[in-house]
């Protein structure tokens, strides 16, 4: 180790010899002179024969060590003069007979071997342990910081060695201990981690910074390799079970998928107002789950806290935001494409009534008006100026176009299940089976997240599922799909089953069963499911797993797996023996469900791996390992970072087929989330000269600018539709996407995760991989007539808002702060946790990486992050300025 200057500026030569040694002195100050002779004298005083002589010597040194605070750049002084005389210390420290004296030395040559001694050689810890049991806090921080150091490296040794560890076991809990006290719980998070016991935190945390403890092990999971990250968040949530910190708990329980944690907590609390905040943060999260009487012992009570769980008043609070922010009014298509701000000749081709740009504005109109339940085209008035009753509008599709135009019924009445079912229910008299399959699948996505004791869209479909028509059975069952996603149900199950084995069905039939078995199934790595879906993929003929359709079968195989990791691994080892056509691709698809969210970059590096093959036309699997890689590094921020560099080469280096896929996959990564530099990639592929990849482009930036109302975007998509008026295909994906950044007019979200990125919403993320699946082949399923793939981010549609409610569940319209969100992890004191903030009145609207705070002390919120519903309750404390 270098010897720091000392404080005049000349260096401290290493082999004194007589005359530096002389000039040396002279440079000292007199204090300094003093101090060095008299710890000389305690070094000659140490080595003399009579113990007393030995005691004082010892406490004095000792003292001159402690006492000495020097600034954090340069070593004490006291160490710096005794530095020539740690060799003689040791040599001496050898030749003593065992007594206290000797323990108190090896105390002393512990604290100088922090500057010392050679590195590797872990004197520090090695003196320590033959010292006496004292405090070792007193000998300052920067001492227990490097003993922690060196345990770790000492218990990795003696680990591989196999030898006993108890000694360091003990000295870590001192140190714990230490820490914990003051306040460097990051540190003796990762000493724990170092030494695999953190069941030791648990002890010694306390009321002041178990919240900051927290927030480090839960930060730090994101980072950790599996089973540790299950681990470390197992540890936080018992803590915040130990300090009543419910909500946390929960939200950890959901992150950790465990539903025995989420049965606890609700059992741990007695609280009837945090219940109700529990069934919040479970209906956002979108999973389905049944109340019991030890959970909720009064059955009104448990009634109401059902209703939360099961979504039933969603419609209303999204209405109430509505008319908060007054955008009630209606809009047409037309409103949004904005066709007269562009110059003329694409405004001159736009009035011809072509049933591709009706079918695009079916679209449009259902995206915008998502949830408002009122739209110009569809639920019109009759004798309203607009053209008659609302079958004209219908009527304006081509065949399988009345299906979407009868579903986006169901888009528009979203989540108002009873008015919703009245208004789709004339459909059902139709003689068009397209229009009867648009009002089945409609039904779905009117039930889309909200549940209902009687079931009503179970009742509904369950009996077309087995028609003649496979246009009326693909609508049933993908509004099963939808309408159950996540609910396991079993009902369900043993009807849709069946049909993946018949051998009479059509392949689409046979795609979509599997899809809607998926998503009612997803993560739960349910064995009948997968077992079906494998059969039906061992079925097909070879001209069959050419078809684009099969494709969906893979992946309905990786939504029962999805971010469920090694679990798939059994299903994975039964694919490779599936044909040679489909193999690769159920490979891919099945690793990147089940790795979907864990941030692994091991499993990254595989997909990238498979990626970087230039493989010969025809090959398909590549597709999905660029979707895969977004799939698995959305996880956090700077994966997320780093894959959209990695997603930069393949588009310079990759061939079509990946060229195809990265578009999708950047819209996946920045759901949402209009970030420039990705918004910019996408508006450069958006021209890109082949049509499949420009789509994808195009199809993304509404992907990333979804429900943002996005200015620049909007701007872009105006261009594109005038730059792309020939071309039919082109202008249909332009109109998608314009529709999807003024999704319900700037009111929801497409992003999977909530409750600031730590949640990720299983359904709502296998709803967009299966529409970017799909759109992996755009001109056979878009553009083809399975146009109604697009439906399926209906799962992920969430209303980006803070709504306060009081203890009656009413809104209450309160101050809020919001602004960009801080990370603070690890940091001293209290910090800012957001900067830049406005303060508005709830309700409002958060966009990505904006996080609230109550911007007044009168209420006190149930929930630890200010986002969706939040019940607030009056702060008994609080006192009104008079």
């Amino acid at each position: 180790m270098s010897d720091p200057k000392n404080d005049t500026g000349t260096a401290q030569p290493k082999a004194p010899a007589k005359d530096p040694k002389k000039k040396e002195e002279e440079d000292l100050s007199e204090e300094d002179l003093a101090l060095k002779q008299q710890l000389e004298l305690y070094v000659k005083r140490v080595q003399d024969s009579d113990p007393g002589l030995q005691k004082v010597a010892l406490e004095s040194m000792r003292h001159e060590i402690r006492t000495s605070t020097s600034s954090m750049t340069s070593v004490p002084k006291p160490l710096k003069f005794l530095r020539p005389h740690y060799g003689t210390l040791k040599a001496f420290y050898q030749t003593m007979p065992d007594s206290d004296l000797k323990k108190y030395l090896s105390d002393i040559l512990s604290v100088l071997a922090l500057t010392m001694s050679a590195e590797g050689e872990r004197e520090s810890l090695k003196y320590r342990l033959l010292g006496s049991e004292g405090d070792i806090g007193s000998w300052g921080h920067e001492y227990v910081r490097n003993l922690a150091g060196e345990i770790s490296q000492e218990y990795i040794k003696r680990q591989s060695e196999e030898a006993p560890i108890e000694d360091l076991m003990e000295l870590v809990q001192q140190i714990v201990s230490f820490h914990m006290k003051h306040n460097a719980e990051p540190e003796a998070v990762d000493l724990l981690m170092e030494v695999e016991d953190l069941d030791l935190l648990v002890e010694h945390v306390d009321k002041t910074n178990f919240k900051r403890t927290c927030l480090y092990l839960t930060s730090a999971a994101r980072y950790l390799p599996g089973p540790d990250d299950m681990l470390v968040l197992d540890i936080a949530y018992t803590i915040y079970l130990k300090f009543e910190e419910f909500a946390s708990a929960l939200q950890i329980a959901l992150s950790l998928d465990n539903m025995q944690h989420v049965r606890q907590v609700f059992t741990s609390c007695d609280n009837q107002l945090k219940k109700m905040q529990f069934c919040y943060i479970l209906a956002r999260h979108g999973i389905t789950f049944e109340l019991d009487d030890e959970m909720v012992a009064d059955d009104d009570d448990r009634e109401a806290l059902q209703d939360i769980i099961n979504n039933t008043k969603l419609s209303e609070s999204y209405l109430t935001l509505a008319r908060d922010i007054e955008v009630m009014e209606p809009k047409s298509p037309e409103d949004i494409y904005k066709a007269h701000l562009l110059d003329g000749r694409a405004s001159a081709g736009a009035s011809v009534d072509s049933a591709r740009q009706n079918l695009a504005a079916t679209f449009v109109n259902a995206f915008v008006n998502a949830g408002f339940g009122q739209d110009k085209l569809m639920t019109a008035p009759a004798d309203s100026s607009i053209g008659g009753s609302t079958g004209n509008w219908l009527f304006k599709n081509k065949e399988h176009g009345k299906t979407s135009a009868a579903a986006s019924l169901g888009m528009i009445l979203l989540w108002d299940v009873d008015s919703g079912l009245a208004q789709i229910d004339k459909y059902f008299h139709s003689n068009d089976n397209h229009v009867i399959a648009g009002a089945l699948l409609g039904v779905g996505i009117v039930n889309c997240g909200v549940k209902n004791d009687c079931d009503p869209a179970l009742a509904l479909l369950s009996e077309y599922i087995s028609k003649e028509d496979s246009s009326v059975r693909i609508g049933a069952i993908i509004g099963l799909g939808i309408a159950y996603a996540g609910a396991q149900n079993e009902q369900i199950r043993s009807s849709l089953t069946p049909i993946l084995n018949d051998a009479k069905a059509p392949l689409d039939v046979i795609a979509f069963t599997a899809i809607s078995l998926g998503l009612i199934y997803v993560g739960s790595c349910n064995e009948e499911v997968a077992q079906a879906i494998i059969f039906a993929l061992m079925d097909r003929s070879e001209s069959e797993l050419g078809e684009p359709l099969t494709r969906l079968l893979p992946l309905a195989l990786g939504l029962l797996y999805l971010g469920k990791q090694e679990n798939v691994e059994a299903t994975a080892e039964v694919s490779k023996t599936f044909n040679e056509k489909i193999r690769k691709y159920c490979d891919m698809t099945l690793l990147s469900c089940a790795y979907a969210g864990t941030g692994n970059v091991l499993k990254v590096q595989n997909l990238l791996g498979h990626c970087a093959q230039h493989l010969e036309k025809g090959e398909t699997h590549q597709g999905p390992a660029v979707l895969g890689i977004a799939m698995v590094a959305m996880a956090e921020e700077l994966g997320l970072e780093m894959s959209v560099r990695s997603l930069e080469h393949l588009l310079q280096y990759g061939e079509q087929n990946i060229r195809r896929a990265v578009p999708l996959a950047l819209g996946l990564l920045c759901i949402s989330n209009p970030k420039v530099n990705v918004m910019d990639t996408l508006s450069r592929l958006s021209h890109d000269s082949d049509s499949e990849v420009a789509m994808s482009a195009v199809i993304s930036l509404g992907l990333i600018g979804a429900g943002t109302n996005n200015a620049r975007i909007a701007g872009m998509l105006r261009n594109l539709s005038s730059y792309y008026y020939k071309d039919a295909s082109l202008l249909f994906c332009v109109r998608i996407a314009q529709g999807l950044v003024h999704l319900g007019k700037g009111l929801l979200t497409l992003n999977p995760y909530h409750s600031d990125r730590f949640l990720l919403s299983p359904t709502a993320l296998a709803g967009l991989v299966t529409m970017l699946h799909a759109c992996l082949d755009m001109k056979a399923m878009v553009l083809g007539k399975y146009h109604y793939v697009l439906y399926f981010i209906v799962l992920a549609m969430q209303p980006r808002m803070l709504m306060t409610v009081d203890e009656n569940l009413k809104p209450l319209s309160v101050p809020v702060r919001v602004g960009q969100a801080v990370d603070v992890v690890g940091q001293a004191g209290r910090p800012k946790t957001i900067t830049g903030f406005q303060t508005h009145s709830t309700p409002v609207l958060l966009a990505a990486g904006d996080r609230a705070e109550l911007a007044t002390e009168k209420y006190i919120p149930l929930s630890p992050i200010l986002e969706g519903h939040v019940i607030l309750k009056e702060n008994p404390e609080y006192r009104e300025d008079s």
